[in-house]
């Protein structure tokens, strides 16, 4: 039995709160809104000299929502996860209705490399993101922060800020300061 709905998960985003499955408590999926929020400003992405030559060399081929649930399976895969199969299930509807979305690199016909998130108004929502081959995930953050400026996002939220996020620019904002640009993001 599904406790959370589609709707009650775009309803929670657009407070400012996202869902967490604990796999310590069976799956059980808590809201979280932090003190502070991780995003990444569109014009502020770190693209490393490296990170530019594999982009230009075309070591992957992008491509949009043509995988979504495989990515998702794909960013669950590690020893502690906080996407529960009733979180893939969500998403996978959230996405067959046009509010989620993947964006995944492809080499040789395989997935390698990819992300996704929730799209409302001009915010991305970023979930997660999962690499089999050096950078694939980072060339995929690179065209999310180019299409979104293509379609006039001003909000990439990360939820929270880890070390591989600040080295591509990712920053910390206080929540107050998070919720007024969120308001802005979903009201343009």
């Amino acid at each position: 039995m599904q406790l959370f709905s589609a709707e009650q998960v775009l309803h929670g985003y657009s407070l400012g709160v996202f869902p967490m499955a604990h796999p310590e408590e069976d799956n059980a999926i808590y809201w979280y809104e932090p003190e502070l929020r991780g995003i990444i400003p569109l014009n502020g992405l770190k693209v490393s000299k490296n990170l530019a030559r594999t982009i230009r060399k075309g070591v992957f081929e992008v491509r949009m929502n043509t995988a979504f649930r495989e990515v998702m399976e794909a960013c669950a895969q590690r020893e502690e996860t906080w996407i529960s199969e009733e979180i893939i299930d969500i998403y996978t509807e959230l996405h067959e209705k046009g509010w989620a979305h993947s964006v995944e690199c492809w080499q040789e016909g395989k997935l390698v490399g990819g992300l996704y998130g929730i799209a409302m108004g001009r915010a991305f929502f970023g979930e997660s993101m999962f690499h089999r081959v050096t950078d694939a995930s980072k060339v995929a953050l690179v065209y999310l922060v180019s299409w979104m400026k293509a379609n006039d996002f001003t909000l990439l939220d990360t939820q929270y800020l880890n070390s591989h996020l600040a080295s591509l620019g990712g920053i910390e904002i206080p929540k107050e300061e998070y919720k007024e640009r969120l308001k802005e993001a979903l009201s343009e």
